[in-house]
């Protein structure tokens, strides 16, 4: 009888494509708008960006050294569990299975919203209710569906496949970005005072301009979350893992570059009828259509229907990759929980392509929940997703601290304390509400997550 095991067929380019795919998805255009440019403003989330993809940088140091100690497949779970036992290791792979899961869905019903924008109502159709203030429509639901059937179905093709699928999306998504980029940049429409004022209306003190960049600097957990993913291919690679960091921190550059674009094209152009960014964005709630989607309605209006086209195809791609990406992340760390018997055995078994496609299918039930809840409902978990994130960065950092101590590493401990302080920082932000900051959980959100952390008992002690 042959052993399967998983086949080292990625590329650095594949490996790139698929950790700048994760960072960048449907929050890159959808966010500046509904979150971004309403907590800080343009400058205020360019300042906010480039400091949290500062932080990843730093963390990059502990998830490079501990790599090259430990290149097994499950990433964060590994480096926890050699460092301070199985139970910690469940607490940090429960935490990131959390900011991974619930990425998948997101994106996948993110594509409904895009085809809302652009295409009307075109599937809306079928049965049709309201969830958390959010209109569902089965057509809706149907796309939603298929895509994670869809990608489900490449992932079991093989990783050399998925991988090739996801940098041909991860070129698609960057040659949309330049292209509005570019296009915007030319435009004589577009004019420095667009952006004014640079942060959030308000009182306008030291105080709160630090305020509005913490609330969106305590998202980069999540914002950038997708770098990780790299350690969770490390048995796949087919080349050295010395490059492993450089491929990290140029998704983390290449990642900021997008959103700070975004942000920036969202801002400098708005329907007529409005007097500045901040009348828009306030008002942003009751538009439909593109206007309701401030990089659609920004692309549209400097570059036309050229610039409607490039937005789209994007945000399309960066939702794609999103959902392939988080598939192979999360399929790997719930094969390494098998195998190391935190979870049933049937996890880590794999079909004859080398993938973990069980673990694959478990993702797609999970995530086949998500569609019927609208997208309202999903937003609760954005947050969730950062908490999960800063869990498992925290782990490894200081993971890294430990053997480094025993190797006289003192450049990785003094990187690795570094980073948990930062991923205590925004634990402690998300968890804990602070006058003046608009970053702490909503309410909804503290209850699924104490849900989850029950869920995570039981599932320990079974």
């Amino acid at each position: 009888m042959t052993t399967v095991h998983l086949r080292k067929e990625l590329s650095a380019l594949n490996v790139w494509s698929i950790a700048f795919g994760c960072i960048i998805g449907f929050g890159a255009f959808v966010m500046p708008g509904t979150v971004f440019l309403r907590r800080a403003g343009p400058v205020g989330t360019m300042i906010a960006m480039e400091a949290g993809a500062l932080i990843m940088l730093i963390m990059s140091y502990s998830y490079g050294y501990m790599i090259k100690k430990f290149p097994e497949t499950g990433g964060e779970f590994i480096y926890a569990t050699k460092a301070f036992g199985k139970k910690h290791g469940f607490v940090c792979a429960w935490f990131l299975g959390l900011c991974y899961i619930m990425i998948i869905p997101m994106n996948a019903t993110a594509l409904c919203l895009v085809f809302r924008t652009v295409g009307g109502g075109i599937l809306q159709f079928g049965f049709h209710y309201t969830f958390a203030g959010y209109d569902v429509y089965f057509g809706e639901v149907l796309l939603a569906l298929a895509a994670l059937g869809v990608f489900a179905w490449i992932n079991s093709l093989g990783v050399h496949i998925a991988g090739r699928v996801q940098t041909v999306f991860v070129m698609l998504l960057l040659g949309g970005v330049l292209a509005l980029l570019f296009g915007t940049v030319g435009s004589p429409d577009i004019h420095s005072q667009n952006l004014q004022p640079m942060f959030r209306p308000g009182e306008g003190n030291a105080w709160n301009i630090l305020a509005q960049v913490i609330s969106v600097l305590v998202i980069a957990p999540w914002a950038y979350v997708g770098f990780d993913t790299v350690p969770q291919l490390s048995e796949e690679t087919n080349f050295s893992h010395g490059m492993i960091k450089s491929i990290m921190d140029t998704s983390i550059m290449c990642g900021c570059f997008v959103y700070i674009v975004m942000v920036m094209i969202a801002a400098s152009a708005f329907p007529d009828g409005y007097a500045g960014w901040p009348e828009y964005i306030d008002d942003l709630p009751n538009l439909k259509g593109i206007a309701g989607i401030a990089t659609f309605s920004a692309s549209q209006k400097v570059l036309g229907r050229i610039g409607l086209f490039c937005v789209s195809v994007a945000a399309l791609m960066a939702m794609m990759t999103g959902i392939l990406g988080f598939y192979i992340a999360t399929s790997r760390l719930l094969y390494s929980m098998a195998r190391y018997g935190m979870i049933p055995g049937w996890f880590a078994s794999l079909n004859s392509k080398g993938v973990p496609f069980k673990a694959v299918m478990f993702c797609t039930a999970v995530s086949a929940f998500a569609p019927f809840l609208g997208r309202n409902a999903l937003g609760w978990t954005v947050d969730m997703s950062s908490l999960g994130g800063a869990v498992s960065l925290a782990y490894t950092a200081i993971a890294a601290v430990r053997f480094a101590r025993m190797e006289g590493r003192r450049d990785i401990v003094i990187f690795g304390w570094l980073g948990f302080l930062f991923a205590v920082m925004f634990a402690f932000l998300l968890l804990v509400p602070v006058k003046g900051l608009d970053c702490s959980l909503e309410g909804p959100s503290y209850i699924l997550l104490v849900i989850w952390i029950v869920l995570g008992i039981i599932f320990w002690n079974r």
